[in-house]
């Protein structure tokens, strides 16, 4: 049955495209209603999406009880698969009497345990446009029942998502605001980790914290004792990120990246990824032009132009003498274009490699880190 599906998706040119989860809800929920409602079996169900994209999507793993009736729907994330493709969604929906349509969560679905999110702390975190689309699909044939969304797998799946950073635990969530997977944009990873630092700034951290990546994560954990779930990643988002914190109201922001990002920041690069070039000797060799002698940076321009990774070129730099004067400049003017994004947030910058250590930081670094401490390991007290 995929493949009809997917002839609807062809329809209007996006063979790439998948459905959600909550697509796959409220398909379930509306077949199950049905079979509920008339007693019949329902093998297939058209769902018109958000999006405007109509789905025509098979209903399997029928159950039925005195009272109830439970089926599922297979998830297919299209080209832009993630943990939950292949996941069967489940949807059981049981009469009430009370008069109107609850939806609720079982196996898999995680629970709300974080203010800041799109559902309230204590539901389940199915999102509020499955929600209406689940509704919209139940009372369709009945007015009044009991839904219960289910994702077997989802708790075990769930630590390879943002839930447990974002305070979602025992599962995985219920999303999708268009009914359709559309391969993911640098939009909806700038939404996802604006998200978290919304979450972050209602549990009232006295300091952001801020990396790139798992390096400036594990970074953090290593040399500082601070919790890595506590640490937003950026990924290349390096300018966004920032601009986006200051806009959620933080006041101080500590930044811990590797060099071989944070040196194009010195550089004036707001967004890290390669395909907006790399420049990374490039910019450390004009620093060393500015710092160093004449015929000293001569020689480093043409080593360090021979380098293939920023760890080389802290060593090219070392063997010169010419690390410490180079890699101080080069955290000033990391920390210049970080305040420039950052407006009036208080900026501090830790600079490291996996080799060579910490390689520079801003005066006001280490405060901000034993700041940071002290507020975790109260909170975990508490």
């Amino acid at each position: 049955m995929k493949e009809r599906s997917f002839i609807l998706l062809k329809q209007h040119g996006k063979t790439a495209l998948g459905y959600t989860t909550g697509s796959c809800a409220a398909a379930a929920a509306g077949a199950a209603a049905e079979m509920l409602a008339t007693g019949n079996t329902v093998h297939y169900v058209s769902l018109h999406t958000p999006k405007g994209i109509p789905l025509f999507l098979e209903i399997e793993h029928v159950t039925r009880g005195a009272d109830y009736v439970s089926c599922a729907v297979q998830k297919d994330g299209g080209a832009d698969s993630d943990v939950t493709d292949g996941l069967y969604i489940y949807a059981t929906v049981r009469r009430s009497t009370e008069g109107l349509i609850r939806i609720d969560g079982g196996e898999g679905v995680g629970r709300v345990t974080l203010p800041g999110l799109d559902q309230p702390v204590g539901n389940a975190a199915i999102n509020h446009v499955p929600r209406e689309m689940i509704a919209a699909a139940v009372s369709a044939h009945c007015k009044s029942a009991d839904v219960v969304i289910s994702i077997p797998g989802g708790a075990e799946l769930a630590a390879q998502t943002f839930n447990p950073k974002l305070g979602i635990v025992g599962g995985i969530s219920v999303l999708g605001t268009s009914g359709i997977v559309e391969p993911m944009s640098e939009q909806a990873l700038l939404d996802t980790i604006g998200i978290e630092l919304h979450v972050r700034r209602l549990q009232d951290f006295p300091v952001l914290l801020m990396a790139p990546g798992n390096y400036g994560r594990e970074f953090v954990m290593k040399h500082y004792g601070l919790p890595m779930d506590d640490c937003v990643a950026c990924s290349n988002f390096v300018a966004e990120s920032i601009e986006c914190a200051a806009g959620e109201g933080f006041s101080r922001l500590l930044f811990i990246g590797h060099i071989g990002k944070l040196v194009k920041v010195a550089g004036g690069v707001r967004n890290t990824h390669s395909r907006y070039g790399d420049r990374r000797m490039e910019i450390l060799s004009g620093i060393a032009r500015d710092c160093c002698s004449p015929a000293c940076s001569a020689r480093l321009e043409q080593e360090l132009a021979s380098c293939v990774s920023t760890d080389e070129a802290v060593r090219v730099l070392q063997d010169a003498g010419a690390a410490r004067q180079v890699l101080d400049e080069m955290t000033r003017r990391i920390c210049r274009n970080m305040q420039a994004w950052a407006g009036g947030m208080q900026l501090a910058v830790i600079v490291f490699s996996n080799v060579h250590g910490v390689l520079g930081q801003s005066d006001n670094a280490l405060p901000f880190v034993q700041e940071l401490r002290a507020f975790c390991a109260q909170r975990k007290e508490d």
